[in-house]
C-alpha cells in the first residue's frame, strides 16, 4: 500500500530504506486514494465511521480475539454476521475538481437520484467515498457547486476476493 516516512532534513533516505523515493504529500494522498486507504478524522470523522465499513479489518486495524475498545461488541457483531452494506472506496472523477469545491459529507447519488453514499475526501480527478456496495458498480454523480460530476467506484485489488461479493 505504500510507506509514509518522516525524516529529518538532509538525511539519506535510499540508506534507510533502499529503493525509496522521495514524493510530496500530494502524491502520497493520490496514491492512498487509488488504494481506497483512509487517514485521519476527515476520512474517518469520530462518532461517524465505523470500523468495518472503514475496511480497518481488511488492514488489521481491529482484533477480534483481543482487547476490549468502544463499540467492540457492534463491531464483532456485524463482522460475524458478514452484513455490512457500505465500504469506503476509492472513486474516480469525470472532470478534475478542486478539493475546496467539494463539501465534506457531500451526498452522492444514482443516475436516478437515489443516495448512493457520502463523499469523504479527495480532489483532482481521485477520492475515497463510503458507498452502498450494492452501488459501486453503477453510474454514480456528485453535486458539486450546482453541476453533477460523474464518478467511478471501483474495489481496491488488495481486498479479501470474497469481500466484493
Amino acid at each position: 500500500m505504500g510507506w509514509r516516512l518522516i525524516i529529518k532534513a538532509g538525511a539519506n533516505l535510499p540508506e534507510i530504506i533502499p529503493g525509496s523515493r522521495i514524493e510530496n504529500i500530494q502524491d502520497y494522498h493520490r496514491h492512498r486514494y487509488k488504494q481506497g486507504i483512509p487517514e485521519g478524522v476527515k476520512d474517518l470523522p469520530p462518532g461517524v465511521a465505523l470500523p468495518l465499513e472503514s475496511n480497518l479489518a481488511y488492514m488489521n486495524g481491529v482484533s477480534f480475539t483481543k482487547g476490549c475498545y468502544i463499540g467492540q461488541e457492534l463491531t464483532a457483531r456485524t463482522h460475524h454476521m458478514g452484513v455490512i452494506r457500505k465500504r469506503l472506496v476509492p472513486v474516480q472523477f469525470s472532470v478534475p475538481l478542486p478539493r475546496e469545491s467539494i463539501p465534506e459529507g457531500a451526498e452522492i447519488l444514482t443516475e436516478t437520484g437515489k443516495a448512493a453514499g457520502k463523499f469523504r475526501a479527495g480532489g483532482d480527478e481521485l477520492g475515497i467515498a463510503l458507498l452502498r456496495l450494492a452501488n459501486i458498480n453503477g453510474p454514480l454523480c456528485l453535486n458539486v457547486a450546482g453541476d453533477k460530476v460523474k464518478l467511478t467506484a471501483s474495489i481496491p485489488e488488495w481486498w479479501p476476493k470474497t469481500a466484493s461479493k
